[in-house]
């Protein structure tokens, strides 16, 4: 979008959230709060924004990185001093400035289009965009002229008991003329109950210059804050049923969208099904006609077509094509799985490649190491890849065959199509086409129960 600007204010301390992390970076549906604004910012088309930091700039800054422009409130004297603070770094050709809450994480984009519109169309000083509450305690009160008109901003502490009345409020989201802002900024007066400069102020300041000022009015839905914990809980239920409603949009069937968490910006295919109580965290793309759940947990992962998972948890790994995963599968970070490979109940994988058609059914560990093709993991097999120093690598090449209770002491390899006898522990190297047995030499002895168990009542009824 042409000429505009926007300034977001982040420097909130946030006393009510009792955290010594700064508000903004607070996590709602997979998002810190002050991303869902940037996000709403940039898909509305404006490009140049200011970031206005104060208590924990640095944490702020080391979670969004250097794609915006940042600026400092040293001391917390309200929303008029903080969009001082950020004005200049507002280039010359701006010639509309955005003012948003970082803690608004529920407004949409195309709120801020139309809210840019409304104050181009009316050729208004500025356009504020307001909601109507219910319970409207914390916020400011819009006070209108007999026209109907914006006449002024009345904060809650200031406000009278008739004031405190009034149910439709201020959001926190403005736009202005760049002229309109920079004057009825500079003009502010910490007079008020809190010896602050209120943003607020402007409009009436606007207004006193016979200026124009206009609103929009937008569902409180979109546009609350966040100040408590629980506020921050509601705000994220409302966000995953918009993602759980772009997904289904999308093609998507969820069994129970009250028991499903997605994270903003999780990619799912078409036909793929989602059952109750699993959640799709950040960064997490899965393909066409999967079944995914019950009781799912998918962070960062990338999942093929036609991938099954049930009870598991994948992190950050890549599944192919057909796999089956679970019940109760854990795959850890840096896993790669080729198409239709079974990894299936207790079975944990850590920084494994396997190969096509490979199966690991149940109890086992399989970690730092790389399967073939067609290999056949048997119930209870470990690679022992830790030697209490450091981390080494097990081969096992297509089409090998390990039998259950099967320990691979690592650094080794296991070559094409060779079987390692159940009860084996293998520390060296076994060739193609051989068979491992390592295993004591089983002895019997006969009637020995029952000379023990003898023994034990001759003991007893001594």
């Amino acid at each position: 979008m042409q000429g505009v600007g926007a300034i977001v204010l982040a420097a909130g301390e946030g006393k009510r959230m009792l955290s010594d992390v700064p508000k903004v970076l607070h996590q709602a549906a997979g998002s810190p709060l002050l991303r869902h604004v940037l996000d709403a910012a940039e898909g509305a088309g404006i490009e140049e924004i200011v970031v206005v930091v104060g208590r924990g700039a640095e944490m702020v800054r080391s979670v969004l990185g250097d794609g915006y422009t940042y600026a400092l409130q040293e001391q917390p004297r309200g929303t008029g001093d903080a969009v001082l603070q950020g004005l200049p770094h507002i280039s010359a050709s701006c010639q509309d400035v955005v003012v948003l809450c970082g803690d608004t994480p529920l407004l949409r984009p195309e709120t801020l289009v139309r809210l840019i519109a409304a104050r181009r169309e009316a050729g208004a000083a500025a356009a504020l965009l307001t909601s109507v509450f219910e319970n409207p305690y914390g916020y400011g009160r819009i006070l209108r002229d007999d026209s109907g008109l914006v006449e002024a901003i009345i904060e809650e502490s200031d406000a009278t008991p008739e004031q405190k009345g009034i149910k439709e409020v201020n959001t926190g989201t403005y736009v202005f003329t760049r002229d309109a802002l920079e004057e009825s900024v500079s003009r502010l007066q910490p007079d008020n109950n809190q010896g602050e400069y209120y943003l607020t102020d402007c409009i009436r300041i606007l207004r006193s210059q016979g200026r124009r000022v206009v609103a929009l009015t937008a569902p409180a839905e979109e546009t609350a804050g966040i100040n408590t914990r629980e506020q921050l809980s509601l705000a994220e239920a409302i966000l995953r049923k918009r993602e759980c409603l772009r997904l289904m949009e999308a093609g998507v069937t969820i069994r129970d969208p009250e028991t499903t968490y997605v994270d903003k910006g999780v990619e799912v295919g078409r036909d793929t099904v989602i059952y109750p109580f699993t959640f799709l965290e950040s960064g997490t793309k899965i393909g066409r006609g999967c079944a995914i759940g019950p009781g799912v947990r998918i962070c960062g992962a990338t999942l093929g077509d036609r991938v099954a998972v049930q009870f598991s948890v994948i992190v950050e790994s890549d599944i192919g094509d057909g796999c089956q995963i679970g019940p109760f599968a854990y795959i850890r970070p840096g896993s790669v799985l080729a198409g239709n490979v079974k990894v299936g109940d207790f079975v944990e994988l850590k920084k494994a490649q396997v190969g096509p058609g490979s199966k690991i059914p149940h109890l086992s560990y399989i970690g730092d190491a790389v399967l073939g093709a067609g290999v056949n993991i048997g119930a209870g097999t470990i690679t022992c890849n830790y030697d209490g120093v450091q981390k080494h690598q097990t081969l096992i090449e297509d089409g090998a065959f390990i039998g259950s209770n099967t320990n691979l002491v690592a650094p080794v390899a296991v070559g094409k199509n060779a079987v390692v006898g159940a009860g084996s522990t293998i520390t060296r190297d076994v060739p193609a086409d051989a068979l491992a047995v390592e295993r004591a030499r089983q002895s019997v002895i006969p009637g020995w129960s029952k000379k023990k168990k003898k023994g034990n009542e001759e003991n007893e009824s001594e």
